[in-house]
């Protein structure tokens, strides 16, 4: 059968194939095949590849070998990957311990398989988890050639996010000032530090903190990034005027937070500002609340306007870049 699969000369299959996987994009139930000086590798999602990358349609053979959890169960199972975790979500028991036992069964990396027991909660954005097969919850996550240490247990952390966090770091420059409002474990904070940038990440969860110091040394930035446990409201005059670039990934109330993002800009600055909205009008009441933030200090220009992804029925979890110049 045809399946979308990267098309790229046979001396640079493996780098490119490396990034693939980082992005965890390589359809690993196709094989990868070789024909007249080009390997085509299949991939699972043909809009998540970057753009530098092209994309055709090939038949390639199935991996008669792997098996995977569709394999094992009678419905058709969603999870995500989070280093060696599988993440499911699951309200009824028996169907969730029969996909987790399908999972340990298959051919995934996979050593724990965790159902989600609750929203995302508080403050500090962590949810309870069911263990259904494993035991831990810590684990080491990797994406686009960097190294992620986190417990799901204690700190917010999305899989789901990687290419938009790619997109976001691919566009920083050497010498930038970043600020991550809302850093995490540090996925948008970490590959900025390694294109050179000064990053300032701020999180209200102590866990976080610690972990996106740890996760700046695994990926030998720990120079170029400041880690900062509190609210980032109360942190911001320390850094007024400072950033040349703002992330505000918090997509359920940023706009709460905006006063602070705007005293934070330079005289130039972009803002990555994510929200979630209906379908009908997914980036106006973001771009409304940002005029209403920066005018008449600032100038703006919507530099991007992108769905990142459906977040629920009717629902878009969407990104505005947005050009501040003062």
């Amino acid at each position: 059968m045809s399946v979308p699969c990267v098309r790229v000369a046979r001396e640079d299959g493996e780098a490119v194939r490396g990034r693939l996987a980082e992005a965890d994009l390589v359809a690993d139930e196709y094989e990868i095949t070789v024909e007249d000086g080009w390997i085509y590798v299949p991939v699972t999602d043909p809009s998540a590849v970057e753009a530098d990358l092209t994309v055709v349609s090939r038949a390639v053979p199935a991996r008669e070998t792997r098996t995977t959890p569709a394999d094992l169960v009678a419905f058709d199972p969603s999870y995500a990957r989070v280093g060696d975790v599988a993440v499911v979500d699951e309200d009824d028991s028996e169907r969730a311990a029969e996909l987790a036992r399908a999972v340990v069964e298959s051919d995934l990396p996979v050593e724990t398989v965790l159902n989600r027991a609750s929203k995302v909660k508080g403050v500090e954005r962590v949810r309870d988890w069911e263990v259904l097969a494993g035991a831990g919850t810590e684990t080491v996550h990797r994406e686009y050639g960097s190294e992620f240490l986190v417990d799901l247990a204690d700190v917010y952390f999305s899989p789901r996010l990687a290419t938009e966090r790619h997109r976001v770091a691919e566009g920083v420059d050497a010498e930038e000032r970043v600020f991550d409002m809302f850093a995490g474990v540090g996925p948008f904070a970490v590959p900025m530090a390694k294109r050179n940038a000064t990053v300032v990440g701020v999180d209200v969860n102590p866990d976080a903190v610690d972990y996106l110091r740890e996760n700046a040394r695994r990926n030998d930035v720990t120079e170029r990034v400041t880690a900062i446990e509190g609210d980032v409201r109360e942190v911001t005059p320390e850094y007024a005027d400072w950033a040349d670039r703002v992330v505000m990934n918090l997509p359920h109330s940023a706009d709460e937070f905006l006063e602070a993002a705007v005293e934070l800009a330079g005289d130039e600055a972009v803002v990555h500002y994510y929200d979630i909205q209906h379908e009908d009008d997914p980036f106006g009441p973001g771009e409304r609340a940002i005029q209403a933030a920066a005018e008449p200090e600032y100038d703006l220009t919507v530099e991007t306007r992108r769905q990142v992804r459906s977040y629920a029925p009717h629902e878009q979890n969407v990104v505005l870049d947005i050009r501040l110049s003062r």
